[in-house]
């Protein structure tokens, strides 16, 4: 039966990926930037509905989106793109700076990565309810559970836990908090959390980061040494995205910094082994398992960063071919036009194959394996993929972002 199935999905998905090319291949990413920031648009009028969202929240999620809008308002210079995020940011942060639905009581470091969105908002706006904001968000960092050496609990509910995740959502805050406010606490506090995740899930045989890491060795998905069982690829993307991030913001002169630095080349060396045809796989270290399959928000997270990466000078020049590669794999594959139209009168265009979620123990259990991965849902237009492919686009395009 299992047989069976996999060899429908294998049948659905390859019809899927033929009918999924674009009419015509856009050779500028910057062209396909402002043309998928648009489609975003088009397909979610308001900030909110980014990644399917149904109510106003200061979900991650949305963060991750907006902070690509920024992007293509500091690129283009069109107001469009800032007003989306404004709209958003007004009437979720209050005269006093109470965030709409946020509750620090729960340590989730998901809350953390919208407030990525707060700094442009505030530099532009002036207004004292975003630092305030910003300033509740530093709190909460202050007083996040730890395990015994310091590292961040990816939330109160996942006791002793270190996610990749968790370093995205919250450590590029962190750093830029420091940098903007100088607050040399925040900026060691950035550094330190990509050491101690370093330390605690990275794989020496493959070169690849465990999703997680449990202190305790007490979760179902742990192993004697506390790692989850499997190299999940969006786990590595927000990592690699991390830490390419944070360097915007550590001094060069900073402790730890080169060690980033370090962490950046030698996942930047290892990846292009488990591409294939340009794409990378739901479960990154086996491609070629059956049952796996290539999926857009991996490959479009590596794609930002390792376009980023040589736009700032962190790895070799010759990295960009690998972020090339998938983003013409993309258009290949996972990205198709639809019926739509957006107000210019361009097809809306969608991205495919997006993983709508992942994560490690609750309820329903979730245990890590290849199974639970390869069998979570997959829906289009996501915004953990779209907003990195957006951002993406712009490294690799001349009209690239500054920080």
């Amino acid at each position: 039966m299992m047989r069976k199935y996999l060899l429908l999905f294998s049948m659905l998905f390859s019809w899927t990926l033929a009918g999924a090319q674009l009419k015509t291949f856009i050779s500028d990413p910057g062209v396909m930037a402002r043309r998928f920031a648009e489609s975003e648009m088009t397909r979610f009028p308001e900030a909110w509905q980014l990644d399917h969202g149904k109510r106003l929240f200061f979900g991650y999620a949305q963060g991750v989106g907006c902070c690509a809008m920024l992007g293509m308002w500091k690129a283009t210079g069109d107001e469009k793109y800032y007003d989306y995020v404004h709209r958003w940011t007004d009437t979720l942060v209050a005269a006093d700076g109470e965030i709409w639905k946020y509750d620090m009581a729960s340590y989730n470091l998901d809350f953390i990565n919208s407030g990525k969105t707060l700094f442009d908002v505030y530099a532009r706006t002036g207004e004292p309810k975003y630092k305030t904001a910003m300033q509740t968000l530093r709190r909460q960092l202050r007083n996040q559970p730890r395990t015994c050496d310091g590292g961040f609990w990816h939330k109160l509910v996942y006791q002793h836990q270190m996610w990749l995740d968790g370093l995205y959502m919250a450590s590029p805050f962190l750093a830029r908090y420091g940098a903007e406010f100088r607050d040399t606490s925040a900026l060691e506090e950035a550094v330190l959390q990509v050491q101690l995740c370093h330390r605690h899930t990275y794989d020496t045989r493959t070169g690849l980061y465990f999703h997680a890491w449990d202190e305790s060795r007490r979760q179902r998905w742990a192993d004697a040494d506390g790692h989850s069982p499997n190299f999940w690829g969006r786990s590595t993307g927000w990592w690699f995205m991390a830490m390419v991030d944070i360097l915007d913001w550590i001094p060069v002169e900073m402790a730890g910094r080169d060690s980033i630095v370090g962490y950046i080349r030698a996942l930047a060396e290892v990846l292009p082994r488990y591409q294939r045809d340009g794409l990378w796989y739901q479960v990154l270290d086996c491609p070629d398992r059956e049952g796996n399959f290539p999926e857009a928000s991996v490959t479009t997270q590596f794609m930002y960063a390792y376009a980023k990466a040589v736009r700032k000078g962190y790895i070799d020049a010759r990295y960009l071919q690998v972020a090339r590669d998938a983003y013409e794999a993309l258009q290949r594959t996972l990205l198709v036009e639809t019926d739509a139209r957006t107000p210019s009168g361009e097809p809306v265009i969608s991205l495919t194959r997006c993983c709508a979620v992942g994560g490690l123990g609750g309820n329903p259990y979730r245990d890590g394996s290849f199974d639970y991965y390869i069998h979570e849902k997959m829906r289009d237009n996501d915004a953990k993929a779209t907003g990195p492919f957006i951002m993406g686009c712009l490294w690799l395009s001349d009209a690239r972002v500054p920080r």
